[in-house]
């Protein structure tokens, strides 16, 4: 048995209904989009690349440092999936982060007992599975956040 406390909250009915953020356009920025499942790998680029995005797709790890070492000063972001044969993609995270620190890395995973077990380490995530409006919105968010970080000189 267990006892679970949650906060006193009024109703929802009360609070007044926020409009939808718009839809919010790539115009340009490069995703690398690293992902095993081809289903899922060719959602994200199709629907990244109606948005205006350019996408480039590596199906496992070793492919997107391939990627990353022809040129990684193409790419404003990497969304990858976390749970892949060989290196996954927290450890890819770990590898870009060291190896081209001014690199965002998006996070995407349906498995949460894996990161409930291990975290994030500060990388953002989406969760699978995610609507357009949330992949595009968070890709701005981690690719103006590290622009921030860089203008700022940090």
């Amino acid at each position: 048995m267990f006892v679970l406390y949650l906060p006193r909250a009024e109703a929802a009915a009360h609070l007044p209904q926020a409009e939808p953020e718009p839809l919010v356009d790539g115009h340009g920025m490069c995703v690398l989009v690293v992902e095993d499942n081809a289903e899922v790998g060719t959602f994200a680029t199709q629907t990244l690349a109606e948005l205006g995005y350019v996408t480039v797709w590596a199906t496992n790890a070793e492919e997107a440092l391939s990627e990353l070492a022809k040129d990684a000063d193409r790419f404003d972001v990497v969304f990858t999936d976390v749970v892949m044969p060989g290196m996954n993609g927290i450890d890819l995270a770990h590898r870009i982060r060291r190896d081209h620190h001014d690199l965002p890395v998006l996070l995407a995973s349906g498995y949460s007992h894996v990161l409930a077990q291990n975290g994030t380490y500060g990388f953002e995530l989406l969760h699978k599975p995610y609507s357009v409006e949330q992949l595009s919105r968070l890709l701005r968010k981690v690719a103006t956040w590290q622009r921030r970080k860089r203008i700022m000189g940090r």
